[in-house]
């Protein structure tokens, strides 16, 4: 008797177990005039876009998918063409959408899910973000404003969306798929939060990682969020953790402190070298949203009086190696990498408090000017070639 209640127990937790590795969740709703349009339900997993099904819909637009509930938060999109609804999925939910074709991706409703309800939030400020960003990009082009106050207005509007997000979805609610998905936002490709170059990111990094650890500690967000942290951790260490010291011998007679660092190719480039040209120092961080424009305007700069001597040597702090080797391979100018990142024993003797900071150097190696901004210096350069 005893062995066949062992046997039923058995049979029992197998049959549990195979119930519970088969549930699944909904996701069900119309999408007004998309009549013969075909709608996608995608994984977007860490390794990429994955379809997992696809109707095409009737004139009723009419619509429902299920899949595996996935083990830890995970997140999915509705797609048609290239108009992209993001949620995300907790365990065995039932979301509802309603939309129409022409917004389909930015005034839908949805129903079941807070933290959908949340990501619809994010997705809309970002794309306002980015119509603001692309705004001031088209004016810059046609010259209706300054490289000055593109990139005053770029930062405000960076900050402004920064505090937003972290105050009302990361930080009120760490533990949420909602909170992971803020982490992730992206302006012409460059990430909004920089948990590799910041210590503010990287506590909102923290704050996440440590809330998903908690409740998936096995999931492999989690482990990626957590490596995220480690290295971010590693990058952004207090200051006083490592000498900011520069030896006698590599400041030159003239007051110039010289630098020597390694370019893309490995070679040693020193500041010093190029005594003879007028050189612009510019410190920089590729991975900043704000780079691509002012990498623009530093080409300008140097297309307009290379030929009349000057030379650029542009310091990456970037903590990724591979996104600034991408980023400068076809850069015409000197461009090096401090490994140290913000913390930078150069950086922090010529006291550069923020990036993009210039400087001036003569034919003599002698330091003659500095700016945050290329007008400043430009008016300063001429008289110097």
């Amino acid at each position: 008797m005893k062995k066949i209640s062992a046997l039923f127990t058995f049979a029992l937790v197998l049959l549990l177990s195979a119930c519970s590795s088969n549930e699944k969740f909904h996701v069900e709703g119309k999408v007004a005039n998309a009549n013969d349009e075909v709608l996608y339900l995608e994984a977007s997993q860490l390794q990429g876009l994955v379809v997992l099904d696809s109707v095409k819909l009737s004139s009723n637009g009419a619509f429902s998918f299920e899949a595996l509930k996935p083990e830890s938060p995970e997140f999915y999109r509705l797609r048609i063409n290239n108009k992209v609804i993001h949620f995300s999925i907790d365990s065995t939910e039932t979301l509802k959408f309603s939309a129409s074709l022409p917004n389909f991706a930015t005034q839908y409703e949805v129903e079941g899910s807070e933290n959908a309800q949340k990501i619809k939030e994010i997705s809309l400020k970002q794309m306002e973000l980015q119509g603001q960003v692309n705004s001031l990009l088209d004016k810059s082009r046609k010259g209706e404003i300054s490289n000055k106050v593109l990139q005053e207005n770029l930062t405000k509007l960076f900050e402004t969306y920064k505090d937003d997000i972290q105050k009302n979805y990361i930080f009120s609610a760490p533990n949420t798929s909602a909170a992971y998905y803020a982490l992730f936002p992206k302006i012409n490709g460059f990430m909004l939060f920089d948990p590799l170059n910041s210590k503010e990111d990287l506590r909102c990094f923290a704050s996440v990682a440590t809330s998903l650890n908690e409740y998936y500690p096995h999931a492999d967000r989690s482990k990626n969020l957590y490596n995220i942290v480690i290295k971010g951790m590693r990058n952004t260490r207090k200051t006083g953790e490592k000498s900011i010291e520069i030896p006698e011998d590599k400041i030159s007679y003239t007051g110039l402190i010289d630098i020597e660092l390694r370019d893309l190719h490995g070679k040693v480039q020193k500041l010093s070298d190029l005594k003879g040209k007028v050189v612009l120092l510019d410190f920089i961080v590729y991975q900043s949203p704000v780079s691509a424009s002012h990498v623009f305007s530093v080409r300008e700069l140097y297309q307009k009086y290379a030929d009349k001597g000057l030379e650029v040597y542009q310091v990456s702090l970037d903590a990724d190696e591979h996104f600034w080797k991408t980023s400068v391979d076809n850069l015409p100018w000197v461009c090096v990498r401090d490994g140290n990142g913000i913390y930078s024993k150069y950086a922090s003797t010529y006291d550069v408090k923020k990036v993009p900071t210039y400087f001036l150097i003569n034919r003599n190696n002698e330091l003659v000017a500095r700016g945050e901004q290329l007008s400043d210096i430009e008016a300063a350069l001429k008289p110097l070639l």
